[in-house]
Parts: structure tokens; sequence; C-alpha cells
């Protein structure tokens, strides 16, 4: 005869009477409600759009030359480091003298590459750097010229609320709409 305690053991595993696990839902039985992360889902990182304190967002990646006038555009997840697409989006145009940016930009590899390049780096460090690089003000003070450009894009209610559903699609938008913005000026 088996013992007294191996007897139901099978029936304690699944959550039955004298089970040790409690479910969050009593009545639910193995395999019956969603998986788990088991899966990842699929499409929503493919389109470009991450989840963030905000809710579903996409970050505009932007190059512009000196007039204001947009050079390259890269899409990514409303969760991902600026900094991660520096590299990709500056690498895609000829070296300039300069690269205007903000605090996001802030890297020492980044940085290095630009050198490398040829390019000064003119962003201001962040406040966790021990020994904080020379700002040129006077050129800083030009970072506008992008500022006004995102300003040009998010007036056009398509490009700021993002209705597209393929990053594809919302990237086309984003190259008419700015073409159209600065055609106009």
């Amino acid at each position: 005869m088996v013992g007294a305690r191996h007897l139901a053991a099978d029936l304690r595993e699944d959550g039955g009477p004298g089970s040790r696990t409690r479910r969050a839902v009593d009545r639910q039985q193995s395999r019956q409600s969603s998986p788990l992360r088991k899966r990842r889902k699929r499409g929503e990182e493919n389109q470009a759009v991450g989840r963030s304190r905000g809710g579903r967002t996409t970050k505009i990646h932007a190059l512009a030359d000196d007039c204001g006038r947009p050079v390259a555009f890269v899409l990514t997840p409303g969760n991902v480091a600026d900094i991660t697409v520096a590299k990709q989006i500056v690498g895609a145009v000829t070296p300039s003298q300069r690269l205007l940016a903000d605090k996001a930009y802030d890297a020492e590899p980044f940085r290095l590459w630009l050198t490398d390049r040829g390019t000064e780096a003119v962003t201001p460090s962040t406040a966790s750097r021990k020994i904080p690089y020379p700002l040129d003000r006077a050129a800083y003070k030009r970072r506008n010229i992008i500022e006004r450009l995102f300003c040009r894009l998010k007036n056009w209610r398509r490009i700021a609320t993002r209705y597209d559903r393929l990053a594809r699609n919302y990237l086309a938008a984003i190259a008419l709409v700015s073409l159209v913005a600065t055609w106009i000026e």
C-alpha cells in the first residue's frame, strides 16, 4: 500500500485540496488564462511604438542643416534612449564642422567618435559628469533651429498624434510634412 502522504500528491500540485500555493482566481484551471509573458508581443517594436510612463509613444530623431531643413530622420520606440541611434543618424550624412545636440547625446564614446570624424560636439555635459566639457554658448544658442523644426512638424496633427499604424507610413508622412514646411518658408 502507498503511504498517506503520497496518496493525493498529484491533486495538491494542481491546486486542489491541501495545496500550499494560491492562484489569483481560484476558479481558473491551469492553462485557461492568457499566457503570462511566455511569448513576446510582435509588431510594436518593429513599428517604433514603445511603452513609457505617458503611454504608447514614438520618438522622432532628426538631423537638420544650419538653415533648419531636415536632412535625416529615424524613428524609435519612445522608451529607447536617444544616444542609441546617434551614430546611425549622424553617420548617414557627410561630416560637418559642428554638431549641436542636447544633454541626451552627452556620452564619451559618441564624443570620441565625433572627434575622429572631425566634428566638434557642442553638447552640454550632464549633471552626473565629474569634469564637465567646456560649452561654446554662442554656438549652442543656434540649437533652437532644430526645436523650431520640431514645432513645424508638430503643427500637423497627423504627425503630433501618430495616426499611422505602420512606421513606414508615419516616416513617409514626416518626410512629406517636412518637405512642405520647408518649401513654404
